[in-house]
């Protein structure tokens, strides 16, 4: 890769960003595309944040990536916020306009896009959200936002899960989200459902964990989601092919939201040739850490 005067920068702020594999997704279509731009992590404190959106505007910096504790707290350094992310109320994607920074969600337009990828689709579709945190919140406002018929938000903690499906319904004038106690999943409907897993239950190095280890729930489950891509097969996506579905873990999604990033930041389009290819270097690179 080479870097000269006109080299155009993006970057990650965040807090660790030492372990992100944005880099090799940017970097790797940067040379796959032929455009003059680098991606670097920059590790950001607490209360740092308005600071280095100023300091990377004045810098020239064409795009940032937002990643933990920060996707909330940048919402007040930006001039502009799109309208699901907006609803939301978190980005992860900032865009250089006149005068500064238009945010983005491509966490959530990635997540759609990866789906799309393994031709499950969400318009008209009844689904499964495990949990009510951050995640399954912008997963719940996803599901709404591109028109799933239901979405059955199943958390341990009823009042959360009403909480965000009040709040969902509420801003996206619908009522599809209906919120359940994550062990009332006997009362769903009897038949199959796409079921996304929205809490970090599973994830490395705690990877025997389910939230749901009933077999009988696994049978209601003819695709599952995992939004964890590390370990590569969670515990949740065993149980779902153990019970004859199709499973997926969280790496396209992972994928997708930096191609989004990148193409809202080159006014580009990436060619699924070349996202098939990056997403190959990812698997690679997940197995070297394993």
């Amino acid at each position: 890769m080479s870097v000269d005067g006109k080299t155009k920068v993006c970057g990650l702020i965040g807090n660790p960003v030492a372990h992100t594999l944005s880099p090799l997704i940017h970097n790797t279509l940067a040379k796959k595309t032929g455009h003059n731009s680098i991606y670097v992590p920059f590790q950001v404190e607490s209360g740092e944040v308005q600071n280095a959106v100023r300091g990377a505007y004045a810098l020239q910096v064409l795009g940032l990536n937002v990643t933990v504790p920060h996707k909330s707290a940048v919402l007040g350094s930006l001039v502009e916020i799109d309208e699901l992310a907006d609803k939301i109320g978190a980005v992860n994607t900032l865009v250089r306009v006149n005068g500064g920074y238009k945010g983005y969600n491509t966490d959530m337009t990635g997540l759609h896009r990866a789906l799309l990828s393994e031709k499950i689709r969400i318009k008209d579709e009844e689904i499964l959200l495990l949990g009510a945190g951050g995640a399954a919140r912008a997963v719940a406002f996803m599901c709404a936002y591109y028109g799933a018929k239901r979405v059955y938000l199943l958390n341990r903690t009823i009042e959360k899960a009403e909480a965000v499906a009040r709040e969902v319904n509420e801003a996206l004038q619908t009522e599809c989200i209906v919120p359940m106690k994550l062990e009332d999943y006997q009362k769903l409907p009897q038949k199959q459902f796409l079921a996304i897993q929205g809490t970090s239950v599973g994830l490395y190095p705690n990877s025997q964990e389910a939230v749901i280890s009933d077999t009988e729930f696994y049978k209601r489950i003819h695709t599952g989601y995992d939004l964890i891509y590390k370990p590569a097969k969670t515990q949740f996506m065993k149980l779902v092919e153990e019970a004859g579905g199709k499973a997926y873990n969280g790496l396209k999604m992972l994928l997708y939201q930096g191609i989004d990033a990148y193409e809202l930041w080159n006014q580009t389009k990436v060619t699924d040739e070349t996202a098939n290819e990056i997403y190959e270097l990812l698997q690679e690179e997940m197995k070297i850490n394993e």
